[in-house]
């Protein structure tokens, strides 16, 4: 029999103040909630890990807590395909909340029209955590996407965009990168792909979320072997940088602290205006949030 996915630590309870003024629209892009009733919301078999509840009024709280006006939900990859949780969540905060949503390429209009209407505004191909949907259903899910203005978020290790490119530049929609890549920074700036990032991001109009820094560095707990990475980004297009807690920050050997990671966007976006667009000005013209 296979060893049980292996449980995840939860969230610090308290998050470090702040080193900058967060600004009035602010936004955290990427975050999850994590039923408590495993019975009502079962867990998928394949999933990667196991995480503790991580419920509605723990994101909500966490929002408060690090200054964030507004938040998008992701869905997240150990509910698999069963976004009712994610979109509950999402109806009963319809000014505050964005989502993106996880479907099979065989998902009915009227369900994604329900995701819609409920303040789903992309669909997520998932690589490297079980219970994602993965390459092969890009295309088709990129159509369903465009039909409705959406995007295509990705979660991948972007050191396999050099191969993946000719396929993505064709898409129809715009994509979203998750965290940063998801590779290594000790690989550099002028690898391969992290070329191929900025490639999408700069001539494509790709976005990047300035995300996951723990998932990337080799220095905890600043991370600071992440901050060329971020202002190379941040460099090729600041009007398509977002940032996001990654909260409840699963999977990892050691808990970080969320509002340790909000306050790197001081060393990466020195410039109050800079951050004004990374959190506020970016994700309202991406989510479709009402102007602040």
């Amino acid at each position: 029999m296979p060893a049980a996915p292996p449980l995840c630590l939860g969230p610090l309870p308290t998050v470090a103040a702040a080193r900058f003024p967060l600004p009035a629209g602010a936004c955290d892009t990427h975050a999850h909630v994590v039923a408590a009733d495993n019975n009502a919301y079962p867990f998928v078999p394949e999933r990667t890990y196991t995480p503790p509840p991580a419920p509605e009024a723990s994101y909500l709280a966490m929002l408060d807590a690090t200054g964030m006006t507004r938040g998008v939900l992701v869905q997240i990859s150990v509910h698999g395909t069963d976004n009712r949780y994610f979109l509950e969540v999402l109806r009963r905060h319809p000014q505050r909340l964005r989502g993106v949503g996880v479907v099979d390429p065989s998902a009915s209009d009227r369900e994604l029209d329900a995701m819609h209407a409920a303040g789903v505004r992309g669909l997520r191909i998932n690589v490297l955590f079980g219970g994602g949907v993965g390459f092969d259903a890009m295309d088709t899910l990129a159509h369903r996407c465009a039909e409705r203005g959406w995007h295509l978020q990705f979660l991948l290790d972007a050191r396999r965009l050099p191969e993946l490119l000719p396929r993505m530049r064709r898409l129809p929609v715009v994509g979203v990168i998750d965290h940063m890549g998801h590779a290594p920074v000790a690989d550099g700036i002028q690898s391969p792909g992290f070329q191929a990032m900025q490639h999408l991001v700069r001539d494509h109009g790709w976005w990047v979320k300035l995300s996951g820094a723990y998932r990337i560095s080799e220095r905890f707990d600043d991370f600071d072997d992440v901050t060329p990475w971020a202002r190379a980004l941040i460099e090729t297009a600041p009007d398509r940088m977002l940032w996001g807690s990654d909260w409840p920050h699963v999977h990892i050997p050691r808990m970080v602290d969320t509002g340790r990671l909000r306050n790197q966007l001081a060393d990466w976006a020195p410039d109050a205006d800079l951050r004004q667009r990374i959190l506020v000005t970016n994700p309202q013209h991406l989510y479709g949030f009402a102007a602040i």
